[in-house]
């Protein structure tokens, strides 16, 4: 083997394993129908229909990355409460069962249109994160707040609404 081919294989080997390794971004998840634990997702998502969260005391959608976005695209993400009836003590305030939450990630989006209704908790819940960008989103019929943002610093929350959100005695409004 001569020395040009030798060293044409290994940049052709580091090449690819460069790949492997540092990764293009990759295609979008696609989510659709149950989710019965909490989905965490690490690249750019979307809905590709309906939603119904069967998870208990935890959040469905979880961003485990910086950089993402997760794009509704019209569809609905339903939780397991049906406020005001089944609001009370269900579950109790700090039981984090929200529909989506972005945990601390910075520079991610949620956008619709779509809607997220019907969770124990907060229907889009932005804890100490930076960044995030929730644009056409609707948060309706959820126990506790529509959209809540504790912690959240140079972010863009525009264009969404809130509706019908409960609210637990002595607790914040139920809107955003």
């Amino acid at each position: 083997m001569s020395h040009f081919l030798s060293r044409q294989i290994t940049i052709s080997v580091f090449f690819v394993l460069g790949l492997l390794v540092c990764g293009a971004r990759t295609q979008a998840t696609d989510i659709s129908d149950t989710i019965s634990t909490t989905l965490t997702i690490f690249e750019d998502s979307k809905l590709v229909g309906d939603v119904t969260c069967d998870v208990a005391g935890a959040p469905c959608i979880k961003f485990g990355a910086p950089g993402i976005t997760l794009r509704l695209n019209g569809f609905t993400l339903t939780g397991r409460a049906s406020p005001p009836n089944n609001c009370t003590g269900f579950p109790a305030p700090f039981v984090p069962e929200d529909g989506i939450t972005t945990a601390g990630q910075s520079n991610v989006a949620i956008l619709g249109p779509g809607l997220v209704r019907n969770f124990g908790r907060m229907g889009i819940f932005l804890p100490k994160s930076s960044q995030v960008r929730v644009e056409r989103v609707t948060a309706a019929d959820n126990c506790f707040s529509g959209i809540l943002v504790s912690g959240t610093t140079d972010s863009d929350i525009a264009r969404n609404v809130s509706v019908r959100n409960f609210a637990f005695d002595g607790t914040a409004c139920g809107g955003t």
